[in-house]
């Protein structure tokens, strides 16, 4: 098949945020089927688009609040409101309809379109809506919009949460009951958009990485609770702030806490073990350097990555209930708590159990294959609603099968930017 995968920003070369990875995730698994897959998005400046490719890019665009001015940030919110669309869709419009009607016509024929999330999808929907269609809904964005409002500090950082509520509602409906499919990445978010698309939504695990690296040598860890992530992420920062609130008061003061990514306004904090470190240059050699991770996501939507990268690491965690979401099983080394005193009381003891060798690394490899091959499966599935059969899969699902299957399609091989042990 040919498919056009539309996204706000296209699959990079190495991915570091959530929104990125799943990107990645998806893209590979659908080229890994066989299929020419042809991309439309923007490229974030400093990224590089995936290897292997046939990318149309809409130009470059750096789409972070955190990362921008507030003439920027006025200028979106005016353009948001001229075309009464979400701000996430007023950024998409430095192109015009006409240019993605144009681009669309260059690349048919094509057998569908995958509108991966609101953003792009939603600055242009009528222009998708005139051929056939998969959803892939990251979040129910509206819900987090709403989740943002509720917890919003200021009168305006709560009118525009609503705002993006309300916009993002009708646009998940439009982009949800138009297509063929609905792909979420968590049970709770394939029920989130009504029963008239629940029937037709299905809920695809994910990999960080297509190949896992090779077991690497235990090392000594520089932290003894390491955590990383997208902080100007609102559902993110709610997290944050609760750990850092009520979680870490309540730590010892020999505890070393190391933090990693850019956090805009920082809290105070009292604790003496916590390293604001910003960005660092390796995001999973820094997850490697933790004795244990907490997972500490208190609300949002869909799927938490660095779960799933946690337990393909093998790492010991104490996780929140939310940061669980879309996982079935949890490795022995993973501890679960809401309540901040037993989060606490359940880190220390992980942090004991590491210094004394009794709560080792655990290996991710079955956890991983598990989850890419049901992720083929789900894919596979979910195409065939565009009018060609699904074909069954072996559960021993090899680079070699990907190969031959591709070949028996008549289709290329698509795990070009995997050969050689890349794996982003």
């Amino acid at each position: 098949m040919h498919l056009v995968f539309v996204s706000s920003l296209v699959p990079v070369e190495n991915p570091s945020s959530g929104f990125d990875i799943a990107n990645r995730a998806v893209f590979d698994g659908l080229r890994a089927l066989g299929h020419k897959v042809s991309v439309i998005g923007y490229l974030q400046p400093g990224q590089t688009a995936a290897c292997g490719q046939d990318v149309h890019l809409l130009g470059e665009l750096e789409v972070t609040n955190a990362k921008v001015g507030i003439a920027t940030k006025l200028r979106w919110l005016a353009m948001a409101c001229l075309h009464r669309t979400t701000l996430s869709s007023a950024k998409m419009l430095e192109v015009s309809r006409a240019h993605v009607e144009a681009l669309l016509q260059r690349l048919q024929p094509f057998d569908g379109i995958i509108l991966n999330s609101v953003q792009l999808p939603g600055a242009f929907v009528a222009s998708f809506q005139k051929h056939k269609t998969i959803y892939i809904a990251h979040n129910v964005e509206a819900g987090s919009a709403r989740e943002n409002a509720a917890t919003a500090s200021g009168l305006l950082e709560r009118w525009l949460f609503k705002r993006e509520a309300g916009h993002l509602e009708r646009l998940e409906r439009t982009l949800t009951r138009g297509a063929s499919a609905v792909w979420t990445f968590a049970e709770a978010d394939r029920l989130g958009f009504g029963h008239a698309v629940s029937s037709r939504a299905t809920v695809l695990p994910l990999v960080t990485r297509w190949d896992l690296a090779d077991g690497r040598l235990e090392k000594r860890p520089e932290y003894d609770l390491a955590l990383i992530g997208t902080w100007s992420w609102q559902p993110n920062r709610i997290g944050l702030d609760w750990f850092l609130s009520t979680v870490v008061p309540l730590l010892p003061a020999d505890l070393s806490i190391g933090i990693a990514g850019q956090l805009p306004d920082a809290p105070a904090i009292a604790h003496p073990g916590v390293r604001l470190l910003g960005r660092v240059p390796d995001a999973r050699a820094f997850v490697e350097s933790g004795a244990v991770l907490p997972l500490i996501s208190r609300g949002g939507t869909g799927v938490q990555l660095k779960t799933i990268e946690t337990f393909e690491l093998g790492m010991p965690c104490v996780a929140t209930r939310a940061s669980l979401r879309g996982i079935d099983a949890l490795p022995g080394n993973c501890a679960v708590a809401d309540d901040p005193t037993e989060f606490a009381k359940l880190l220390v003891e992980k942090v004991s159990q590491v210094r004394a060798g009794n709560c080792p690394r655990l290996s991710g490899s079955s956890f991983h294959q598990a989850q890419k091959t049901k992720l083929l499966e789900t894919l596979d599935e979910g195409l065939s609603r565009f009018g060609k059969p699904a074909v069954a899969w072996d559960l021993a699902f090899t680079r070699d099968d990907a190969r031959q299957r591709a070949i028996a399609v008549g289709a290329p091989y698509g795990l070009a930017a995997h050969e050689g042990g890349q794996s982003r």
